[in-house]
């Protein structure tokens, strides 16, 4: 779910404006995956623009209060929610620990960086879900230190199903600032797209393997 609709097109027009969120339909982006994708999104670009950062904070903040009360601790996702994190954390007072992709092969080993105690509430902060498998795999850590997660929220999401689905196997509840059908319909308003190409677009969305430029 998204946290509040109004916001949600603000985000999206700051994403489209900073080129934080790229869309290109003729020469399509590889994923890891081997996916072709008319999206690109990099929210680490966000922390370049005070302005936009700064309201992102905020609305990080707000959401954390609106759906999961005051935490014990944040917690940020390697490498993309670590700064973003931090700045809710600091909005809220609140300490702050971030969680690496996997422990480390040497020093104290560990995954989760940062002084915590177990039985904590954490919310935990993330910059993008696509499938939901980083997030859920910090989540997962988290849980095997005995900390007590509240939820996750992101910037942004693509809205696959398989997400949606990931995390509600996982028990986790997640909120959004916004996602990858608002931003759409932002970027038509703002005449980024067509609407021969928001069609497409939305093809990809419903079916990234077999989509095609």
């Amino acid at each position: 779910m998204i946290f509040n609709e109004d916001k949600a097109l603000k985000v999206a027009e700051f994403l489209l404006q900073i080129k934080s969120i790229k869309l290109n339909l003729k020469e399509p982006f590889k994923w890891a995956s081997g996916i072709n994708s008319p999206i690109y999104c990099d929210n680490r670009i966000t922390l370049s623009y005070p302005q936009i950062r700064t309201f992102i904070r905020q609305v990080y903040t707000e959401s954390v209060i609106e759906y999961f009360g005051k935490p014990d601790v944040i917690a940020g996702v390697a490498t993309g929610g670590i700064a973003h994190g931090a700045l809710v954390a600091q909005e809220l007072g609140l300490p702050f620990i971030y969680v690496r992709n996997e422990a480390k092969a040497h020093g104290m080993g560990n995954q989760i960086e940062g002084y915590f105690e177990a039985g904590q509430k954490v919310v935990v902060i993330e910059d993008l879900i696509s499938t939901g498998g980083s997030s859920l795999k910090a989540i997962e850590a988290l849980r095997g230190a005995d900390l007590d997660v509240k939820g996750l929220i992101a910037i942004f999401t693509y809205g696959f199903d398989i997400a949606n689905k990931n995390f509600v196997k996982a028990k986790c509840p997640f909120v959004t600032l916004t996602n990858y059908d608002i931003m759409l319909n932002k970027a038509l308003d703002n005449n980024l797209i067509s609407e021969a190409d928001l069609t497409s677009l939305r093809q990809w969305k419903e079916n990234p393997g077999k989509w095609k430029k």
